[in-house]
């Protein structure tokens, strides 16, 4: 196997804190590699430092030679007066500078080095970017080329940014949280893009089944260490449980020894002058051993919840709309005592502001929440994190409460409380702006759920928390006793937490499932597609007749198939004549003013081609 990228001796620290250590690995051609840590334990930075926004203290980083390199930061920045598709061409990779570059030779009066610059893209493929920019920013649901960056959400502006990398088509992708911002339906196709392609991949997410279905090697990031496991999530979790029980079985026999080296150590002053260095310096790596620190926490946090009463929240009716978008139409609802409610659908349908219309936050057009007088709710929200910087964490917590009511006269106190959320004594006296901006969520989620709520009402509380503090929330979830409604794009952490689901199809339309997340596609998959009412039920025993009706398909007209028949033909043609005008442009035998007008030629062939080939696929699809 090819060596890709081959990490020797790296080493980082960030003031006195030292998040990784001579850390030595190889990724080679077509592996998949998932990196697995706690937050703050600098996952990040090691993406940065390999994608060159960030240099190590120690160490090299060595890729293999000519190999493109594709990053997707977890936060990307762009200039703002920049358009969508101005922005596929701004960051400077090689296909984008190469087009720059051949844009000047070709504005220059000797044109020096065209040749070379013709032969080095097709090599790259960079007559057909732009299209495959489009192509790839529609499959991501960005359709607005045009459309200013400062006018897009941070969300699309992820979005733009993963367009931008996967344009490329890299040798090698890094990806740091990519399914952050994108939808369900956004997710599932890049799971299915990545799992397809070639490419090899080393990337950063939190997202359980995307682990499991992507990547084929798993590399944990743990006490300044890397660990590498040849297998899926699944396989993952099997070896890392073997090798902390290997490390706590060590831990302890070091410990017994170094109780006996500590005892000799005391006695013996005279030997460890002379005679006896060699057993003192092997007394202090013993002693590093002994201290070592294996934590893995399997507390299950049973908190007590306010009373709540049987009369939760009654949507009566509600309907909200910007402009022409509807988001809710005539919805009505009775909440149920002890609901735990997963709200899914695409970007921009309401998920959302219908969680700030249940809270007060936001008003109906018609309609009204009638909510409980127990109700009492926990909110999070993404825009909802602002600390004091300046503050200590402990402090920020304390703020909010010094004690948390678990039930039956037990407390727990503010310290004890963030412990369980693993923040240890030491991070707790950290002020807050040295935390990782996942260090930040979890921080904030401890804030809303030490509140006692006996309505828990969360906006997408997974986003850029790592695998053991989701682990732990979803444990606090299903111990929970009150109501849950969630708005998450992880797969895996519905599927544990919620019972049914309301899935915002757009439109207004808001269909009732009950069951979780994994259920729902297996019933979407095996069921046509339905015309249904907004708002209705959804049964996964749907009568027959509605069934036959959807599944009926209307034939071709005679009209179509000509127009069928003829745009094979045309197809066919379009793309004798690009390969035409490629091979010549590659010839080096052809004159300037003949090269100037094949290039100019060149794009209105991709663009007929694509037209053509869409309707001709639109056509197939009829019987």
């Amino acid at each position: 196997m090819v060596s890709y990228l081959q990490v020797q001796n790296l080493t980082r620290s960030v003031g006195d804190k030292t998040l990784f250590h001579d850390l030595c690995f190889s990724i080679g051609q077509g592996q998949k590699v998932g990196l697995i840590a706690k937050n703050g334990t600098g996952k990040s930075t090691l993406l940065n430092i390999l994608g060159g926004k960030d240099q190590a203290d120690e160490g090299q980083v060595i890729f293999h030679n000519d190999l493109r390199v594709g990053y997707l930061e977890q936060t990307p920045s762009y200039p703002t007066e920049l358009t969508v598709i101005e922005a596929c061409f701004w960051h400077g990779n090689e296909t984008t500078n190469l087009i720059r570059e051949y844009e000047t030779c070709m504005a220059s009066a000797s044109q020096e080095g065209l040749q070379d610059i013709l032969d080095r893209m097709e090599q790259l493929k960079a007559w057909d970017y732009e299209t495959r920019a489009k192509a790839i920013l529609s499959q991501l649901f960005i359709t607005e080329f045009d459309k200013p960056l400062s006018q897009l959400s941070g969300g699309q502006l992820k979005r733009v940014a993963l367009a931008n990398t996967l344009i490329m088509e890299p040798d090698l992708l890094i990806l740091d949280e990519p399914t952050n911002h994108l939808d369900l339906q956004m997710i599932e196709w890049l799971e299915n893009y990545l799992s397809r392609s070639n490419l090899t991949l080393l990337m950063v997410t939190h997202d359980r089944y995307f682990l499991d279905r992507v990547c084929s090697v798993i590399m944990e990031l743990d006490d300044e260490n890397i660990y590498t496991y040849h297998g899926n999530y699944a396989y993952y979790l099997e070896q890392r449980a073997q090798r902390l029980e290997v490390a706590r079985a060590e831990v302890a026999r070091a410990t017994n020894l170094y109780r006996t080296e500590l005892d000799w150590m005391r006695r013996m002053p005279q030997a460890r002058g002379h005679k006896a260095r060699y057993r003192e310096e092997a007394f202090y790596e013993l002693e590093k051993q002994a201290h070592r620190r294996i934590e893995e926490r399997q507390v299950r946090l049973e908190m007590k919840s306010a009373y709540i009463g049987s009369k939760i929240f009654e949507a009566e009716y509600v309907s909200k709309a910007y402009g022409d978008r509807i988001l809710l139409k005539d919805f009505y609802y009775n909440f149920s005592r002890y609901e735990k409610l997963g709200i899914v659908g695409a970007n921009g349908t309401g998920k959302s502001t219908f969680l700030k219309m249940l809270l007060g936050l936001v008003k109906p057009d018609s309609g009204r929440f009638v909510v409980g007088e127990t109700v009492r709710f926990g909110y999070y929200s993404q825009e909802g994190m602002q600390f004091d910087e300046q503050m200590k964490v402990i402090d920020a917590v304390r703020k909010t409460a010094e004690y948390v009511d678990l039930g039956g006269g037990r407390k727990l106190s503010a310290m004890q409380f963030l412990q369980h959320f693993m923040f240890s004594p030491q991070q707790q006296q950290n002020y807050i702006y040295k935390l990782s901006g996942g260090e930040k969520r979890r921080l904030y989620l401890c804030t809303v759920l030490m509140q006692s709520p006996n309505f828990l009402v969360l906006d997408e509380p997974t986003n850029d928390l790592d695998i053991t503090s989701l682990q732990i929330l979803e444990q606090y979830l299903q111990d929970f006793r009150g109501c849950v409604i969630i708005v998450s794009h992880d797969r895996y952490f519905m599927d544990k937490v919620v019972d049914h689901l309301f899935v915002f199809k757009g439109n207004g339309e808001v269909k009732d499932f009950p069951g979780n997340y994994t259920q729902y596609r297996e019933w979407e998959k095996s069921e046509p597609k339905e015309s249904g009412v907004a708002n209705s039920q959804i049964a996964p025993n749907a009568p027959d007749t509605r069934r036959n009706q959807t599944a009926r398909k209307r034939r071709m007209t005679f009209r179509e198939r000509q127009e069928f028949e003829a745009l094979g033909k045309e197809i066919d043609a379009l793309e004798k004549e690009k390969a035409d005008i490629e091979a010549a442009l590659s010839s080096g035998s052809i004159s300037v003013q003949d090269i100037t007008e094949l290039s100019k030629r060149l794009p209105v062939v991709n663009d007929l081609l694509d037209e053509k080939s869409m309707r001709w696929l639109e056509l197939s699809e009829i019987e």
